[in-house]
């Protein structure tokens, strides 16, 4: 008898925000020893491989952010995500640094996730 295991592929996110150009150096500085709590959280969240990237782009700046979700369901560990209260003291540190796109400003929301449109592995 062999046994067989099924293997779960990672969905990919991407988003995008603007960053305030008065904020960077102070966003830069977190993000070089984030807290272990929020670490620890995105790893319980089903979350890995979480990078964010900043671009310039007319004068205006962004942050660009990849990760992949191995859970089953994301809206769950999203919430228990925005639940953590480590997480929401770090969010009071970075979502005043960060300017919402006009999509995610309408549902009060700070990131915008962007469409696939190409993926090789």
């Amino acid at each position: 008898m062999s046994e067989t295991t099924s293997i779960k592929k990672a969905a990919r996110y991407a988003m995008i925000t603007g960053l305030r150009p008065e904020k960077i150096a102070y966003y830069k500085e977190l993000h070089v020893a984030v807290w272990p709590g929020v670490l620890k959280q995105i790893k319980e969240c089903n979350i890995q491989n979480y990078s964010i990237h900043l671009q310039e782009i007319d004068n205006k700046y962004y942050l660009f952010s990849y990760f992949e979700y191995t859970g089953n369901d994301f809206d769950a560990d999203m919430k228990k995500m925005a639940e953590d209260a480590e997480t929401q003291r770090w969010w009071k540190e970075t979502d005043p640094t960060q300017i919402a796109l006009p999509e995610a400003a309408a549902k009060n929301q700070i990131w915008t996730r962007m469409e696939e449109v190409f993926y090789e592995a």
